[in-house]
């Protein structure tokens, strides 16, 4: 990787890639940042990576992946040998308020994203053509539900539940397709709940921390009892940059934290560590904010991914257990107040969303 386009680096996951590969001491090359700064782009969390490296080592272009004609022109400019394509409508909740955005960024941005790539690999010479990598960044939502047991393995059929995961499935699809048909050499990976540094306060680990804090109702879907494999954000940043370096062209990578727990066990999980670092001067155990409320339309019952196949062929396994990595991330946002904010300031204010009236 010399000349890496990163699209959605101003997302969670994105803006931990972009940390992560910078921070790297292999990576000696340039990140250009393609985003749209949707709501959930926040250039405040590339704020010292800007600072740093800012016209020498990486570029920010505020552009849509649904535009093909500034899309072409990036890659034209730019010059890629890799793209990791993060750029996606990601929240369950907001997809069943809004599913036609899911589809319109997810499967027609995702194939718009193909197009300028496969254009662009055309025009490579061939040494460059076997250097190029196009990375998709998925997620095992696409799977479906499990039962009380199995694992979601690389061959596992489609199912998915909700507009969300099924928009990424049409566009781990796309990018199969992109492959199959037209020989651009890529990768894709599905990982599991993500969670850490910079996530916006929607999803659930950074909702029910600003809720502590806030003294606000802690809002559990059902009775808490559905289960999610939660890897740290990270972990999944490594495992990314190991597939791109070494994995194959072709192949799909599971990428899982070996953390399986029920959701109602997070939020113990927080109040516990909450009442240890910022205890609450009015209420004897933040768990008194507990609220259980009515299930998600669809919710799935239980994802939990077997990742052996990237631990067998590249040596990838997590470092962090759950219980270091919720006690990094519960201090980052105690650490980080005025990040997150400027975010209830601007646009969210941890209410709920995706009820079906």
């Amino acid at each position: 990787m010399h000349k890496v386009i990163v699209t959605g680096g101003a997302g969670f996951i994105g803006a931990n890639f972009i940390h992560s590969l910078l921070s790297d001491p292999a990576f000696a090359g340039e990140i250009l940042n393609l985003d749209a700064l949707t709501y959930a782009g926040n250039l405040e969390s590339l704020a010292q990576i800007d600072n740093k490296y800012g016209g020498s080592r990486y570029f920010f272009e505020h552009a849509d992946i649904c535009d093909p004609q500034k899309v072409n022109s990036i890659f034209r400019d730019f010059q890629p040998d890799t793209v990791v394509n993060f750029a996606a409508e990601s929240h369950v909740d907001r997809s069943i308020d809004g599913p036609l955005q899911f589809v319109q960024t997810n499967v027609m941005g995702t194939a718009t994203l193909l197009a300028s790539a496969l254009d662009h690999y055309k025009q490579l010479s061939e040494p460059e053509q076997q250097n190029f990598r196009f990375h998709h960044v998925s997620t095992d939502e696409v799977y479906g539900s499990l039962g009380e047991t199995g694992m979601f393995t690389e061959e596992t059929p489609y199912d998915p539940s909700s507009p969300y995961s099924a928009s990424k499935a049409g566009s781990d699809h796309l990018v199969r397709a992109w492959q199959r048909t037209f020989g651009l050499p890529v990768t894709i990976s599905n990982c599991s709940n993500n969670y850490g540094a910079f996530q916006f306060p929607e999803k659930l680990i950074p909702l029910m921390i600003l809720n502590c804090l806030a003294h606000k109702a802690l809002p559990v879907y059902g009775k808490g009892l559905n289960v999610r494999d939660w890897l740290y954000v990270t972990d999944h940043c490594e495992a990314i940059s190991l597939i791109i370096r070494e994995g194959k062209p072709g192949q799909t990578y599971n990428i899982g934290g070996h953390n399986e727990m029920k959701n109602i066990e997070i939020v113990h999980t927080i109040c516990e560590i909450l009442d240890e670092m910022e205890p609450s001067t009015t209420l004897g155990s933040y768990k008194e904010l507990i609220t259980f409320v009515t299930d998600r339309p669809g919710h799935d019952l239980r994802y939990a991914i077997d990742a052996s196949k990237i631990e067998r062929e590249l040596g990838w396994k997590p470092r962090e257990t759950f219980a270091s990595g919720i006690r990094k991330t519960i201090m980052w946002y105690l650490q980080n107040r005025q990040w997150w904010k400027n975010i209830q300031d601007q646009s969210y204010q941890q209410e709920r969303l995706g009820i079906i009236r």
